[in-house]
């Protein structure tokens, strides 16, 4: 996303990393989800503060989605973000089309968000869909372009994702109308197939690389190293269990009740931080990280805190110790002695 109107000071970014498109994402970017009133309302304000903070702690990679609040994360993102000082990377997503629901509008959202249920969602991976898809998302950004475009879940549409919907995206990028695409999942599995069979330039796998689920690391992230494809690591908080430096017995895993035995686990993690001096939350963030495949980390940021403390966890000093005593442990198994 170009900014012609420049104001304000013009922050040094964090460092980046590149991806075969030439696009550079920050190593921390900030997903939006939360924008959309995930679970709780927030506010036009602050959004734009949270974006104002991500801007001057040097993030320039921004994630949304349609799916997000029914557009008003894309929406809130699009507001904050206009007329900055700055060149900065937006992804968005594809494969749920927002459809207007008159019927349902006097009814909240019954998907996670606290809003007006105005609109449904209708899962749509053919050309059509997807063309439409990124239409209307450029609309509420508020720009004529997208730098990265993902298929969103596609859990259950392999099929037509693989076939309409990449191609589709194919197109819109070599249009120019989108930079780089690929899918996002909380599944390493079928991602791995896309990158295998199609010609994406990045992926986002959500919750299935971080210190309590390395699955990404046994075929995904070999494979994307292998093709020259990108990794963007999110959900490395597992829901919230990582979150803390003393790990919540009551937090949840993956979206539901954290079993005990990945509470024990989570326990024992953080011990071993404790050991080195290092917070759990920082180890999280900067985990993924290690891999050469993964090239940024995305966490959900609803404020100017939530981003000031996630960019110190991003900042935090970690002694090559700690990766060594998790992985001859068999805690989490280094990334970068794997690669």
């Amino acid at each position: 996303m170009d900014n012609d109107h420049l104001s304000g000071a013009a922050t040094q970014p964090l460092p980046t990393r590149r991806l075969r498109t030439g696009h550079q994402l920050t190593e921390l970017g900030l997903g939006a989800s939360q924008f959309g009133n995930l679970f709780t309302e927030t506010t036009d304000e602050q959004s734009a503060r949270a974006v104002e903070a991500a801007l001057d702690e040097g993030i320039r990679y921004f994630d949304t989605a349609p799916h997000y609040g029914l557009g008003l994360s894309e929406h809130r993102l699009g507001q904050a973000l206009h007329d900055i000082a700055v060149d900065v990377l937006v992804s968005s997503k594809v494969g749920r089309l927002l459809v207007e629901s008159p019927e349902t509008a006097d009814r909240l959202d019954d998907d996670g968000f606290v809003v007006p249920a105005t609109k449904r969602r209708v899962w749509d991976f053919s050309r059509d869909g997807i063309l439409r898809s990124v239409e209307q998302s450029l609309v509420r950004l508020g720009t004529d372009r997208l730098d990265l475009a993902y298929l969103h879940d596609p859990d259950d549409h392999w099929e037509a994702a693989s076939t309409s919907g990449i191609s589709a995206l194919v197109e819109l990028r070599d249009q120019g109308v989108v930079g780089a695409i690929g899918a996002g999942m909380n599944q390493a599995a079928m991602l791995t197939e896309f990158v295998r069979r199609t010609d994406v330039d990045v992926v986002m796998v959500a919750g299935r690389f971080t210190l309590l689920d390395q699955s990404a690391l046994e075929d995904l992230l070999p494979m994307a190293h292998e093709r020259g494809v990108g990794v963007v690591a999110a959900a490395i908080y597992n829901s919230g269990l990582l979150s803390k430096a003393t790990v919540d017995t009551s937090a949840h895993y993956d979206y539901s009740q954290a079993p005990s035995s990945v509470v024990d686990l989570a326990v024992r993690v953080a011990e071993v931080c404790e050991r080195h001096g290092v917070s759990l939350p920082a180890a999280a963030v900067q985990y993924p990280l290690r891999h050469p495949a993964v090239v940024s980390v995305v966490t959900g940021m609803r404020t100017e805190q939530h981003v000031r403390s996630t960019v110190s966890r991003y900042r935090e000093d970690i002694p090559e110790s700690l990766w060594e005593e998790l992985h001859a442990s068999g805690l989490a198994p280094d990334p970068a002695r794997r690669s």
